[in-house]
């Protein structure tokens, strides 16, 4: 039992080295918990009290950019009305995080979005149908501020719910 403590105090001294090394993890580790928790407080401060402000200057870049298959759509206004589409399209949104993590400046997140369509949407008139869909979300964050998003999800079955598809 010695020597198996023995053996793992010298692992540890040896994997941290000097106590800068140890002080550059704790940085990195306590960054990376910044950007989650400012990530997910805004986001959910947006869908759970429905409050589009919730995209302001003090969460996300000013040059925040979602990246879309028509194009980028950047600047905090554009990002905010772009996902606010979600709240006027569906009264009864609900979002949830299924899980996130991240390394240093890098999260991604396995979310779920549900609701009842009964609002326009991206221009798409309310059908009063259910949707259910969950995704992914690649991010970038840019000192402590949500930099960029890209949203990866079954577009096929989104439209299929909606009963714009066949």
């Amino acid at each position: 039992m010695k020597k198996i403590l023995s053996i793992c105090v010298a692992f540890l001294f040896l994997s941290c080295g000097p106590s800068e090394k140890c002080a550059t993890l704790e940085n990195e580790n306590s960054k990376t918990e910044q950007n989650l928790d400012t990530y997910k407080t805004a986001w959910e401060q947006f869908f759970e009290n429905r409050d589009p402000s919730a995209v302001n200057i003090e969460s996300f870049d000013e040059n925040v950019t979602v990246v879309t298959a028509s194009g980028d759509i950047t600047g905090i206004d554009a990002f905010r009305d772009y996902y606010n589409n979600y709240l006027t399209g569906f009264s009864d949104a609900e979002f949830s995080f299924v899980d996130i993590f991240a390394q240093g400046d890098k999260l991604v997140k396995h979310w779920n979005f549900k609701g009842t369509h009964d609002g326009e949407m991206f221009g798409i008139p309310a059908t009063g149908n259910k949707l259910d869909i969950s995704g992914t979300t690649i991010v970038l964050m840019k000192d402590g501020k949500v930099f960029r998003e890209q949203d990866f999800f079954d577009n096929h079955s989104f439209l299929m719910q909606l009963g714009l598809l066949q």
